[in-house]
């Protein structure tokens, strides 16, 4: 099965509900068992009713089949749509618009010369993209034709996936995929739930539990499933993989279907014999296929100048073709009697008479003459570059390799290798990216109380900057660690806390960490033993705190939480206790909260809900204001010490107030229009009144060489953002404790958490509110701007910080203060945005990506980064806790945060440089090559004379200068990857875009200007008093085929000296284009052709002239580029050009075109990288999951010590001099 996982990724929407009516249950009824509703109303026309194990009912609707198809071409379409796609570049339209041309009687070249290079170009892009589908062609075939039991008769017969129908009973067994979108009716297990696995939907590899309808339990036995006759009714097909709205019709009764009900196609069976489903939803028309789409297509900076690059070569083209179009109409007189031009009967292109036909037909002839100016190999040589560096560079580079996790890194796309080395901005999440999201229970505040000795790492970063060292308490005897769990305190550990101030409240604590959640037991029923599945660590780590504080959860049913509690009545008493879960209010972005409705067995009927503060508590009761006012600055002060904090809160209900809000609830449940908005309303009548219990301190530690990491990346020019959920004074003290901040920053804050707004809120006028929040915001922006200025004048080496939180920050995006905003934070060394949303952080994003144009790269590990990845110029993905929404979104992925050392500074440093290299050089060599043609068209009267023979002129960027440029691309290095990052001063130069400004294409112009006048000038002249063996004068063909072979040499030798490293490489590449040419020139002028060009080759070779000039020639070409090399590097060095005189002693650490990477991999670790490496296929669906965020993950965090890099300060250029000349 795992071609399934070959499907293109899915990206969840929240929307896609479809309207139906409104189910009206009936009063008859008990409260915790199954509720009998009656006959469904009539329903809206957008819906589908689907009748279950009746295919011939379910045939008038013709549903779609479960057939699927990924492919991007058919053979009917590969053509006509492939051709469409490769001509909507630029480059090759116009080269089939020459090609067109040359068809034309005013062509001077054959029309096969410049079809042949087109066709190599077209050739090798259709035939990549054939391989491509060809793939997704088999794939599709192996996961069509998977077998699957359908209920035939009264018997299980095995079929193909792509046979299945709407209606059909199927049967899964343990550890298999689901061939569609299943109504869940019964299972192996006597409870009627089933584990499933989604990581082919959101990348969570922690189990899920789904619970079947009570009325459908026996439908196990094929005997059984044959008497199901039930009717659906749904939603349509929608792409929104966590909600589902519907009803099933059984024996005239009408039960409610949900989320909890439905198996997505691309899941599988975990921890269940089999189970039995009926199909819902088919083919194309799953969730996840809905879902199925690319990642948005992002172009690279470099490539957009790329094209005004381009742009300016059609300029000079038409330029070219203007001032030879002119000659040709100034040159053309009758009194150039032996042209013929007198001649009635003469072609309208050499008619003296109409001189304007002559000028516009002569620009066609012209643009066919100088069309090689446009490089044709351009793009496939870059793309062949950049993947071949993404493959072979990026993806087996040992530096980011995560041997805890066994991840190497992942280049998800080749496009943006070099925007990689000019980043200027980053954007970063916090939990699960800074930090590693292995939660654990660290402290908590119980009835005002606060429990738990430890000290944080954020904490002890705060005193060594206050200049003062905390004691730390001593371990206790009764301190514990374990995962999820790191608390220290006698008074509450083995039942002391029976003896604290308020024993019932700490009971109460206990009972809601135990019953709150939706945690699943795996493992055998001890301490020991248990392992608990949760759908984030921090869910996990409260479910173990309990279980430490002696309330250990070990069972749950579909309908029952078993709690194993010590120490209640009297220490040393144990008791399982049951707790009937009546309801659950789940967990979304919105509600920001999660309640459980529990019966104790004496009856009493409970509300424990779990949240954010700012939820919590506007929900509470009236009065014990001191718990309230004691917990608030307890939650401050957890949040300070950058721990990760949640409100509990109970209510006591009573039976008729339950049984009353529950009808409520079932209405809401069983509608279909507008479900989710009911019940969070329905949740409303009963979230309120709470009693405030405590709150808990979670711990979620830096990872490692974060720090050390971020520091690097400043020196290096970057700025870097943190952009997170969580508190403003948490955001603050991560900031510290990744050195994003320090003391010596001028920091400028923006709060939502004032006197004077907190004021305003508690009145309650939502339009004053809104007033009063953007003026605030913006005077603050402007006082903070007009400091920030006055600071930088008065001291430019002040560095500034910026914090804001979420509510300031929504009315610093509006537009009419976002060019304050930008202003200030283009100012700021180093940003935090607190309590932001995952649309802010994009909007963020964008922010500087649109307003400031810089480039940008967003890193984050969830769901909820996804957008501010999409939204940057590269995205990366962090591989870790949260599943694999994000990778799947990203453009990079990569196991820990401190690898973006060796992506940035070494791969996207390299990449910038050897793309910058291969453009210009590319630009360079078809210059000048045109330019020798355009010389030439001086001394032909403007005719259109062509000076090179057409197949030497269209393999000269097909095969004769084509592997060098690549070898350029792909082995050239200035320094190595050690130094790129002990200097990180040298990553500027990229952000400065040093290498590809207008003026180093100025200057490759002058230079092409002045080889080409050399080569041309010097053959032509000297070849004009020269002769053969024979005594004959050269020709035509004699003086072009030498002028060809100096500008050969030239261009290779001018690739030689762009060059930082000559490798062996470089050697054969160089050395194999001057034998191609020779090969086929021996050959081509062996044979006889009617151009003249008949034994050319081996005339000039026969002549001494020919060795002379193929010397000098391209000796006088480079000297100018020789002596500039020489100047520029001596007097005005590039920074890169210091650090390699610095280090010129120094050996190479690593084999030629290998990343510097000292494998100190032990046996085992580099067999697992090894195996990491090996072709597989990824699962490429993702989902942002409200309920089911995905934190859990298996994986531990990298154990070793990071060598912190060295700073780097840059050596004046003057003192630089000064040392050599010494």
């Amino acid at each position: 099965m795992k071609a399934w996982e070959a499907i293109t990724g899915s990206r969840s929407n929240s929307g896609g509900r479809e309207r139906g009516s409104v189910v009206r249950p009936l009063v008859d009824r008990h409260p915790s068992r199954t509720i009998t509703l009656g006959r469904v109303q009539p329903q809206a026309p957008g819906h589908r009713t689907i009748y279950c194990n009746d295919r011939e009912a379910n045939a008038i609707v013709r549903f779609k089949g479960n057939s699927i198809s990924t492919t991007k071409y058919n053979i009917l379409t590969f053509l006509p749509k492939g051709l469409f796609e490769q001509f909507r570049r630029v480059a090759n339209l116009y080269f089939l618009t020459i090609s067109i041309l040359s068809f034309t009687p005013v062509s001077p070249v054959s029309p096969i010369t410049n079809i042949v290079p087109l066709s190599m170009v077209l050739f090798a892009s259709l035939l990549k993209e054939a391989w491509e589908d060809w793939k997704r062609l088999q794939n599709d075939k192996i996961i069509n034709n998977t077998s699957v039991e359908v209920l035939n008769g009264r018997k299980w017969q095995n079929t193909a996936w792509k046979n299945l129908q709407v209606g059909d009973i199927v049967k899964t067994k343990a550890d298999g995929f689901f061939p569609a979108d299943l109504l869940f009716l019964a299972s192996t297990n006597a409870d009627g739930v089933c584990y499933i696995e989604t990581a082919n939907l959101d990348g969570e590899t922690n189990l899920k539990i789904r619970k079947a309808l009570e009325k459908t339990w026996d439908f196990v036995t094929p005997e059984k499933a044959s008497e199901f006759k039930g009717e659906i009714q749904c939603e349509q097909p929608n792409n929104s993989l966590y909600t589902f709205t519907g009803n099933l019709i059984v024996d005239k009764q009408t039960l409610p279907l949900s989320p909890n009900q439905i198996l997505l196609r691309g899941c599988s069976l975990r921890n269940t014999e089999y189970i039995v489903g009926a199909v819902v939803f088919t083919g194309h028309e799953t969730k996840v296929m809905m879902n199925s789409m690319n990642v948005p297509s992002k172009r690279s900076t470099m490539e957009r100048k790329l094209d005004k690059l381009i742009l300016a070569l059609f300029c000079v083209l038409f330029s070219m073709c203007l001032v030879g179009a002119i000659g040709s109409g100034i040159f053309l007189d009758e009194k150039f009697y032996y042209f013929g031009l007198w001649d009635p009967d003469i072609r309208p292109e050499f008619d003296p008479n109409n001189r304007l036909v002559v000028a516009l037909l002569n620009i066609l002839t012209l643009i066919t003459l100088y069309s090689p100016i446009i490089p044709i190999s351009l793009y496939v040589s870059i793309e062949g570059i950049k993947f071949f560096q993404s493959t072979k560079y990026i993806n087996n580079d040992l530096h980011m390799y995560h041997v805890d996790s066994n991840t190497p890194a992942l280049a998800r796309t080749s496009n943006l290798n070099e925007e990689l080395g000019q980043v200027e901005y980053i954007f970063s999440d916090k939990t699960g990216t800074l930090t590693r999201n292995l939660m654990e229970f660290f402290k908590c505040s119980i009835a005002g109380e606060v429990y738990g000795t430890g000290m944080t790492e954020i904490e002890m970063g705060v005193a060594q900057r206050s200049g003062f060292k905390l004691k730390q308490g001593n371990k206790s005897t009764t301190a514990k660690r374990e995962k999820g769990f790191n608390f220290d305190d006698d008074r509450l550990m083995r039942g002391s806390w029976r003896n604290e101030p308020n024993p019932d409240m700490c009971k109460e604590f206990f009972r809601c960490l135990a019953i709150c959640h939706t945690v699943l037991p795996e493992g055998e029923e001890s301490p020991e033993k248990i392992h608990y599945q949760a759908a984030s660590p921090d869910e996990a780590a409260l479910v173990a705190a309990a279980k430490n504080f002696g309330f250990f959860f070990y069972r749950r049913t579909p309908t029952l939480i078993y709690v194993r509690e010590s120490h209640v009545d009297k220490m040393g008493n144990v008791e399982d206790v049951p707790y009937e879960i009546l309801n659950v209010l789940e967990f979304n972005s919105t509600r920001k909260r999660q309640s459980v409705v529990c019966r104790y067995r004496d009856g009493r009927l409970v509300l424990y809900c779990k949240g954010a503060d700012t939820v919590i508590y506007e929900r509470l009761a009236a009065g014990n204001n001191e718990i309230k006012k004691t917990s608030f600055l307890h939650l401050g002060q957890f949040g300070a010490a950058g721990l990760r904090t949640l409100c509990l809160a109970y209510r006591d209900l009573s039976s008729d107030m339950y049984e009353s809000w529950n009808e409520k609830f079932i209405h809401a449940k069983s509608s279909l229009r507008d479900r989710e908005r009911k019940l969070d309303e329905v949740s409303e009548l009963i979230e309120k009144d709470l009693i405030l219990i405590g709150c808990t301190a979670i711990e979620d530690k830096l990872q490692e060489g974060v720090p050390s990491c971020i520091e690097t990346l400043a020196m290096a020019g970057i700025k870097i953002w943190v952009l997170t959920g969580d508190k403003l004074e948490t955001a603050i003290n991560i900031a510290y404790a990744c050195r994003l901040i320090d003391n010596n920053m001028k920091q400028f804050v923006i709060s939502s958490e004032t006197d004077d707004i907190t004021e305003v809120e508690s009145r309650g006028d939502q339009v004053e509110i809104a007033r009063h929040m953007k003026d605030t915001v913006k005077q603050q922006l402007l006082d903070s701007y007009n400091e920030a200025m006055h600071s930088l004048q008065t001291s430019p080496e002040v560095k500034l910080a910026f914090v804001i939180d979420g509510k300031c920050l929504m009315y610093a995006l509006d537009p009419t203060l976002r060019v304050t905003l930008l202003n200030l934070s283009l100012n700021c060394n180093s940003v935090v945005c607190c309590r932001v949303s995952p649309l802010q952080k994009a909007q963020v994003t964008s922010l500087i990506k649109k307003g400031a144009r810089k480039i940008t790269l967003s890193i984050g590990d969830g769901a909820n980064d996804v957008s501010m990845i999409q939204a940057a110029h590269v995205g990366v993905g962090i591989s870790g806790q949260e599943g694999m929404q994000a990778v799947m979104a990203s453009d990079f992925a990569i196991a820990q945060f401190r690898f973006l050392t060796d992506l940035l500074l070494v791969h996207g440093r390299w990449s910038y440089i050897r793309i910058c290299k291969v453009v210009t050089y590319f630009f360079y060599k078809n210059l000048t090559l045109t330019l020798i043609q355009f010389w030439f068209t001086f001394q032909t009267g403007y005719s259109g004379q062509r000076f090179y023979d057409d197949w030497s002129q269209s393999l000269f960027n097909v095969i004769f200068t084509s592997v060098p440029v690549l070898v350029l691309g792909l082995f050239d290095k200035d320094v190595s990857a050690c130094i790129s990052k002990r200097y990180p001063q040298l990553y500027k130069e990229g952000i400065r875009n040093t290498f590809f400004k207008w003026r180093v294409v100025m200057g490759m112009t002058l230079f092409s200007i002045y080889q080409s006048l050399v080569i041309f000038k010097f053959v032509s002249i000297s070849s004009s008093t020269s002769v053969d063996s024979n005594g004959k004068m050269f020709g035509l063909w004699d003086v072009s085929t030498l002028a060809f072979n100096c500008l050969l040499v030239t261009v290779n030798l001018r690739l030689l000296l762009m060059c930082n490293t000559i490798t062996k490489w470089h050697h054969i590449s160089v050395g194999g284009s001057l034998l191609a040419w020779y090969t086929f020139i021996f050959i081509y002028s062996a044979l006889y052709v009617d151009k003249g060009i008949y034994s050319v080759m081996f005339v000039l070779m026969s002549t001494g002239y020919f060795y002379v000039t193929l010397v000098l020639v391209p000796v006088a070409a480079l000297l100018s580029d020789f002596i500039y090399l020489a100047v520029q590097r001596w007097f005005f060095p590039y920074d890169y050009q210091i650090v390699q005189e610095m280090h010129v002693d120094e050996p190479e650490s690593s084999g030629v075109g290998l990343v510097e990477i000292g494998n100190q991999l032990s046996p085992e670790d580099a067999r697992k990288f090894a195996m990491a490496q090996l072709p597989r296929e990824g699962s490429k669906h993702t989902g942002f999951a409200f309920d089911s965020p995905g934190y859990e993950s298996f994986f531990a965090s990298q154990a070793g010590v990071f060598a912190p890099l060295k700073a780097w300060d840059v050596a004046r250029r003057a003192s630089m001099k000064g040392k050599r000349k010494k």
